[in-house]
């Protein structure tokens, strides 16, 4: 075939109706598009049948995480200039899947048909979780889903974010550093909580034991830690017993539904209640009500996304929900407040965060980047190309105030009213 990268984007730009912002290399050496542009090269045309098969994110998705796709140059300019069309609704491009009625997509239809050839569709890449079945948010379907996204190394972590190893976003201040803006965000949790000498913390989807780690040494805290992945329950104790702080925090593989040993002075949930779903987030925001002592606080730290007219959805898009988060769900920030409230909190305090997750999401690019070698060999090639593009377009999300991320602080307000706030609460500041 001569001159692919010329028929690529002539059937991209009469179906767009406006010229491919990139320039496009295919796999034959031809080159088409804006000279200076991002190049997204076309490694094989492979590509183009997982797009006739699966038409939009996911069909892209697939064929990025094989290598059959990639970007040459600033992978944030390429991203942002394809914003518009890669994260569209899926438009269907593939007759024998579903009908078309728009004969714009069927005669783009054809063309790829012509370029890519009329094979069956590839096999999705390993790494891609299979579609699920029945109920969301069993305790079985949650401990498969943590172990996907948690259990891929411990060393892929530790590079991905670095030292501090704290996968949430981080607190800046200008100049600081990943690990600077680590600490601040655990101490900045901390202060929220108003932990003092000997209160009982329960870290909710604990990590590998940083905010445990930094109650007990810096707040002398008494914490019980939680998760539902093995690597990080191992890694935090290991962590925890070379820092001379195992009669201060037990680390526990537990789901939060079976917590019974309440009261606790204080709770935190730090980038958790995404996996929780919204069937259970009335649960959720009950049980930890329950484990709270009257006067005792919440700070819940989640990602939001904008309210849309149709809120029975709260799903995320096709390719964080196959390759990064099965399962996880975004709700606004409006509903997690309501839900609070409805379970019997008092919410406190709301600040959001967003820009700060965007710097934190360049810098864990950065660090993944800077030794990809060592990624790959920590987790796979496939694995490490998932995490870049993931963080990389999530980071401009944040840019662009298509998520957010904040965190609401809550209270047991026992029945005298006292909340034990003062009356200028943001003295944490």
């Amino acid at each position: 075939m001569a001159d692919a990268a010329l028929r690529l984007t002539t059937v991209a730009e009469e179906l767009l109706g406006f010229p491919l912002p990139v320039r496009v290399r295919a796999w034959d050496g031809s080159e088409s598009g804006p000279p200076g542009a991002p190049v997204l090269v076309v490694r094989h045309r492979r590509a183009l049948r997982r797009l006739l098969w699966r038409p939009g994110e996911l069909g892209l998705a697939r064929a990025w995480v094989a290598g059959e796709i990639d970007v040459e140059g600033d992978l944030y300019a390429a991203l942002d200039l394809l914003s518009g069309i890669i994260w569209e609704r899926e438009e269907d491009l593939a007759p024998a899947v579903h009908p078309v009625r728009d004969p714009r997509l069927r005669t783009a239809a054809r063309a790829l048909l012509r370029i890519g050839g009329a094979l069956p569709p590839p096999p999705p890449p390993p790494e891609e979780v299979r579609r699920r079945s029945g109920p969301l948010h069993t305790r079985r379907r949650d401990r498969q889903a943590i172990s996907h996204h948690y259990d891929v190394g411990n060393g892929f972590y530790e590079q991905v974010l670095g030292p501090s190893m704290v996968y949430s976003c981080a607190y800046w201040s200008d100049g600081g550093t990943l690990e600077e803006a680590q600490r601040d965000k655990l101490d900045l949790v901390c202060r929220k909580l108003a932990l003092q000498q000997g209160d009982r913390l329960l870290d909710v989807g604990c990590g590998w034991g940083s905010l445990a780690m930094h109650a007990a040494r810096e707040y002398g805290a008494q914490v019980t830690g939680i998760t539902l992945s093995r690597e990080q329950a191992a890694y935090a104790r290991k962590r925890i017993a070379e820092a001379g702080l195992t009669d201060r925090i037990e680390i526990r593989v537990q789901d939060y539904r079976d917590v019974r040993d309440g009261p606790y002075d204080a709770i935190a949930s730090i980038g958790m209640a995404e996996h929780v779903g919204q069937v259970r987030y009335l649960e959720y925001a009950e049980q930890l009500l329950t484990l709270l002592r009257p006067g005792g606080r919440l700070l819940n730290h989640q990602i939001a996304r904008r309210p849309e007219r149709n809120e029975a959805d709260y799903r995320l898009d096709p390719f964080i929900d196959r390759y990064v988060f099965p399962d996880g769900e975004l709700a606004p920030l409006g509903r997690t407040v309501a839900t609070l409230e409805l379970a019997g909190f008092e919410v406190r305090d709301v600040e959001s965060i967003r820009e700060h997750y965007a710097l934190t999401l360049r810098r864990w690019v950065a660090n993944l980047e800077a030794d990809w070698r060592r990624a790959v060999r920590h987790s796979s090639p496939g694995r490490a190309r998932v995490w870049r593009l993931y963080m990389a377009a999530c980071a401009l999300a944040f840019e662009h105030s298509k998520i957010g991320v904040n965190q609401v602080l809550a209270v047991r307000t026992p029945h005298s009213g006292d909340s034990g706030l003062p009356l200028r609460a943001r003295d944490w500041r």
